[in-house]
């Protein structure tokens, strides 16, 4: 079985929201962040299959996070979350290697098909 799912939003509610989709679509959410710094230190103590993680948070944001998590794995999974209108930093996560993303708002579809593509 998977090693789970790193969820990563400043946000709350958007991380219940996230959980609530993969629980209910047989996945398992193994922790959650609400910056990039934490996020860090959760994926080093987690080892987590995934991790679904939005780019704008506060002390350190989803670009510099993905750069980190894929200095200690490089074949590290992390899908980023993104708001309308930020096209510019999801290309900037994809280059950072993130494997896909999601914009918010998004439909719930939508999520388990960017976990489905990510995780092959």
């Amino acid at each position: 079985m998977a090693k789970g799912i790193l969820v990563v939003d400043d946000a709350a509610f958007m991380r219940m929201m996230i959980k609530d989709v993969l629980t209910k679509y047989g996945f398992e959410v193994v922790g959650e962040a609400e910056n990039g710094a934490k996020a860090i230190e959760k994926y080093k103590e987690l080892n987590p299959e995934l991790v679904i993680m939005d780019i704008t948070m506060p002390e350190v944001d989803g670009i510099q996070a993905v750069r980190e998590i894929k200095k200690l794995n490089p074949g590290a999974k992390i899908i980023m979350c993104s708001a309308m209108g930020q096209q510019a930093m999801v290309i900037e996560a994809i280059q950072a290697g993130a494997g896909d993303f999601i914009v918010k708002p998004f439909q719930a579809d939508r999520v388990v098909e960017a976990v489905k593509k990510v995780l092959g």
